[in-house]
């Protein structure tokens, strides 16, 4: 897994054997955070690349086929989201992209500041975002956070690196009870749940976690450039929000991946992953 200097790429390995790789122009940095391994790459037809512990986070170039996904469908589907908080996304994408809503607040909280500064300096994929007078960063534990805030949400949006590691405590029960508590009534609740192949076993696993304690679950797949597609989303809602139905009057303008007009697309699984899910 990582930088091969003599094939001038960059490769994540999954399990199995299973790689997604970019060639590279350059190294443009990398540093030991106090968390993890940040690297940043000049990738020949993807724009920057930027890398966790081993693990590509976007690629300049489509990213929006992450964030478009993990924004909208839920600010849609809920009738008058004005208050809302995203955990992790340091890169400021999933901000970005919340902030094309008519938001009163946005509070993202990231644990890794270098994260932000490095996204800030030489990615710059926020387009303005973390200025935005609406927006409060807050450089912390997103499950202290969330458990300690006196505040509540209409939407709660958890852009984490996959569901295996240091992530898994965004995945747990526990976790989700106190996400529902701190959503308003409606509320919902997203968080993006690994490769559909590949992480399947981890998808059931936060499905079957979610199914306890949010009044509904859905789940659906996108093609992610970068990732190991399909990639899997699970949203949780609370009240009498429909996530199968959308507001296509409030979808912002411009976009790139996410089709509001199509949405009802993006519940295709595959056979044998809609099965077991079912089972639950």
């Amino acid at each position: 897994m990582g930088y091969s200097e003599e094939e001038r790429a960059f490769i994540e390995w999954y399990p199995r054997g299973y790689g997604v790789g970019f060639k590279v122009k350059e190294r443009l940095f990398e540093t030991q955070t106090k968390y993890q391994r940040l690297e940043l790459y000049e990738t020949e037809g993807f724009g920057k690349l930027l890398v966790l512990d081993g693990t590509v986070q976007l690629v300049e170039i489509g990213e929006e086929s992450y964030h478009e996904v993990l924004v909208h469908p839920v600010m849609l589907a809920h009738p008058n989201p004005k208050r809302v908080l995203i955990i992790g996304g340091g890169d400021g994408g999933t901000l970005r992209e919340v902030l094309r809503h008519d938001v009163e607040k946005v509070t993202m909280v990231e644990i890794d500041e270098m994260v932000v500064e490095v996204s800030r300096i030489y990615l710059g994929i926020d387009r303005g975002a973390f200025e935005d007078p609406r927006a409060e960063l807050i450089i912390g534990d997103g499950v202290k956070y969330l458990r300690e805030s006196g505040e509540r949400f209409d939407a709660i949006i958890v852009d984490s690196t996959d569901p295996v590691g240091p992530a898994k405590l965004l995945f747990s029960e526990d976790f989700y009870r106190t996400a529902y508590e701190k959503l308003n009534d409606p509320g919902i609740y997203i968080t993006q749940a690994g490769s559909v192949y590949l992480f399947t076993n981890e998808l059931l696993d936060a499905y079957r976690a979610m199914k306890k304690v949010f009044d509904r679950v859905y789940y659906f797949s996108f093609p992610v450039i970068g990732y190991a597609s399909p990639w899997a989303f699970l949203v949780g809602v609370k009240g009498g929000i429909d996530f199968r139905k959308v507001d296509i009057s409030r979808a912002p303008k411009e976009l790139y991946y996410y089709d509001p007009e199509r949405h009802e697309t993006l519940f295709q699984m595959p056979k044998y992953v809609r099965e077991l899910l079912e089972k639950e």
